[in-house]
């Protein structure tokens, strides 16, 4: 039997390797159709129509060997893969690929393709950093609700990923890349400050997943002194703290127990500044500077290749596409995800916050972000519909929001500690 689970969890690894490879087939296959190339001398809508037809076949083969993984795994641990960060992303980026596919069958629009997959991708991509050994769940997890809280929150979080894309595309359609006066100019420096943003985000699951899998670690060792409030006593232990990124900050007060060399560095140039507390926290601030520093290499390599702004390379794409259109799309998938994301992560989280932990509300930083995130879509939807918030400022919001959205997920599993943080192990 043991044989034949260890079996069964190899083969759900290859199907969501060949997921991940048709995801960024099918990519390419959109970015074919919509520049309306000319190939074997076929017009440009005949091209659009194959090459588009060619990259909706490879998503739906990807989401469908996306799917196989999902079960072969759900089969093999015994319980619904969304238990740690491996699994939770995995399902994130396969709902977020589902969502695309929904709303492509909708608007036929072959752009949400070339901009919601990468999404799923990256978050793929950011999933394969961690630990893929099925594990046995936690006392916390082992609930039904597990099933059904996590799934349509991240069913919700996914469809805000699209409306993500579909603002974005506005803006890049919409934004005068030729203007030259002050407004133009501040609106043309605020897109390329999201791209670079995502760009960071890219850095961060790039950084991680090269030096993860070169094999690269440093250990740092930090004694720690507590003294007991009733007697006075004082005692001392030794934490450790675990780097995967080459230490450009190291933990306050801490010493060197191992490090693999790096470009001759032996020990860390700086250690982080004594306000900011816990082992942990000098790991933090590295992984924040190594994103910072990745991002802002490959923004910079970019923009020299291409000599322009990078929405500007990407706004030729969408030259097809009606403004209107997009803002639709962006509304219709927030509008779509929001009761879905509603239901998952505040209704079905507050009771089984109940059942678990006896309190349907605690104020742990996962909550608190829930929650923001759950208010700022309703001040969302409150303004598009009650202010008439269309066009720009809906976009702007559309993109702002799945932000918070990736916080949420990124930042407040792997910086902030509380009771999800066996998330983010």
């Amino acid at each position: 039997m043991t044989e034949l689970l260890d079996s069964i969890s190899g083969a759900s690894g290859n199907f969501l390797l060949a997921a991940f490879w048709l995801y960024c087939l099918a990519f390419l296959l959109y970015v074919i159709a919509i520049t309306g190339k000319r190939w074997s001398g076929n017009e440009p809508e005949a091209h659009m129509k194959a090459w588009g037809r060619a990259a909706f076949i490879a998503t739906l083969a990807g989401w469908a060997g996306h799917l196989l993984f999902f079960f072969t795994r759900w089969y093999a641990s015994g319980h619904i893969p969304t238990s740690n960060m491996y699994e939770f992303m995995t399902f994130l980026a396969m709902m977020i690929v589902f969502a695309s596919i929904v709303v492509y069958l909708i608007y036929r629009t072959l752009v949400i393709g070339a901009f919601a997959l990468p999404l799923g991708v990256l978050i793929l991509a950011y999933a394969s950093v961690f630990p893929k050994e099925i594990t046995p769940l936690i006392p916390a997890l082992k609930s039904y609700w597990l099933n059904i809280h996590v799934t349509t929150a991240a069913a919700g979080e996914a469809f805000f990923a699209v409306g993500f894309a579909g603002g974005l595309m506005y803006l890049l359609r919409t934004i005068d890349y030729q203007g030259r006066s002050k407004e133009a100019r501040k609106r043309q420096r605020w897109v390329e400050a999201t791209l670079f943003v995502l760009l960071v985000i890219v850095g961060f699951v790039g950084g991680i997943f090269t030096f993860n899998g070169a094999g690269y670690k440093a250990v740092f060792e930090n004694t720690i002194i507590t003294t007991d409030a009733s007697t006075g006593e004082q005692s001392s232990r030794v934490e450790q703290t675990l780097y995967v990124l080459p230490p450009i900050v190291a933990p306050h007060q801490s010493v060197v127990k191992e490090m693999t060399p790096f470009l001759g560095m032996e020990e860390a140039p700086f250690q982080a500044p004594s306000w900011m507390k816990g082992t942990q926290a000098g790991r933090k601030l590295n992984t924040v500077i190594w994103s910072l520093l990745i991002g802002g290499v490959l923004y910079g390599l970019i923009r020299l290749v291409i000599r322009r702004p990078l929405g500007q390379l990407l706004q030729p794409l969408l030259r097809s596409m009606d403004p209107e259109d997009l803002d639709e799309i962006a509304y219709r998938s927030i509008a779509i995800g929001y009761p879905v994301f509603t239901l998952g992560a505040l209704i079905f989280a507050m009771i089984w916050a109940h059942e678990a932990w006896g309190r349907f509300w605690g104020w742990d930083p996962k909550e608190v972000w829930a929650l923001i995130t759950w208010l700022f879509y309703a001040a969302y939807l409150h303004l598009r519909l009650s202010r008439g918030w269309q066009g720009e400022k809906s976009a702007w919001l559309a993109v702002i929001g799945f932000l918070v959205v990736m916080f949420t997920l990124i930042g407040v599993n792997l910086v902030i500690a509380g009771l999800h943080s066996y998330a983010g192990v």
